[in-house]
């Protein structure tokens, strides 16, 4: 299994982005997703997935009402519509997959099996 992700980039607060994560090597409908973010200094957070085992996308509090996590089974593709951007949310966005994580383990970044390189969102203010 393969990810890369794409489409980060500098913007301005209250200015939108849309990353991309194209997968390849497995069977796409069996995987859950999910995207994480590491800022500077800081941990890697849960931003947003969708648990193949339920149809259920999943967002972390702080980016809720902002970003929507969107799937595209025919392209291979998961996406991440990020709108409002605030300079908090600067950080290096990671996708991740795995086939067998359970739906109450989908935040947490340990249980992904496959990860993506990571582009790099900045807010300017």
């Amino acid at each position: 299994v393969q990810l890369q992700a794409s489409g980060g980039g500098l913007v301005q607060v209250g200015g939108s982005l849309r990353l991309t994560c194209e997968y390849s090597g497995g069977t796409f409908n069996r995987y859950t997703f999910g995207w994480f973010r590491q800022a500077p200094g800081k941990e890697r957070e849960f931003v947003a997935a969708f648990s193949r085992n339920n149809g259920h996308t999943y967002y972390a509090e702080s980016v809720k009402g902002r970003f929507t996590m969107s799937r595209d089974s025919r392209k291979n593709t998961v996406s991440l519509q990020m709108t409002s951007l605030m300079p908090e949310d600067t950080a290096v966005y990671y996708c991740a997959a795995d086939s067998s994580i359970i739906v109450g383990l989908v935040r947490s970044a340990d249980q992904y099996d496959y990860w993506g390189q990571g582009t790099l969102v900045t807010v300017s203010s």
